[in-house]
Formats: structure tokens, C-alpha cells, sequence
């Protein structure tokens, strides 16, 4: 996710890397809502795929 830490300089790009995995060369990624999402084939696909995820459940969120 983009974002800054206390830390940082600027904003950066963080992974939580207990949350991306890679099964038979394909990444994946899972969520809180215990779902596993993919298979994705590249670094930049899944970082576009989690940032659109986020803002799937962000909307979600903000109509109930």
C-alpha cells in the first residue's frame, strides 16, 4: 500500500508479505475476509489488483 510511516521521508509502497504468496509461480494474495485472490502473474498486476480490492471494500463500507 502507499502510504507513510512515522519514518519515512516520503511515501513508499508496504507489503505485508504474510499476506502475498506465490503457489506454482503465481501470485495470490489474502484478504481479511479470508478469501485468497489471483492468480496474478506479476508484482505490478497484484499491486494494481490489491489497491482496486481496497477500494472495492472501502465503497462497500461506506454505504451501509
Amino acid at each position: 500500500m502507499l502510504g507513510m510511516r512515522a519514518r519515512d521521508s516520503a511515501p513508499e509502497m508496504h507489503f505485508r508479505s504474510d499476506r502475498v504468496c506465490r503457489i506454482n509461480g503465481e501470485l495470490f494474495f489474502s484478504t481479511r475476509e479470508n478469501t485468497l485472490e489471483g492468480p496474478f502473474e506479476s508484482a505490478v498486476q497484484i499491486e494494481k489488483e490489491i489497491q482496486a480490492y481496497i477500494a472495492r471494500m472501502q465503497g462497500q463500507n461506506s454505504s451501509r
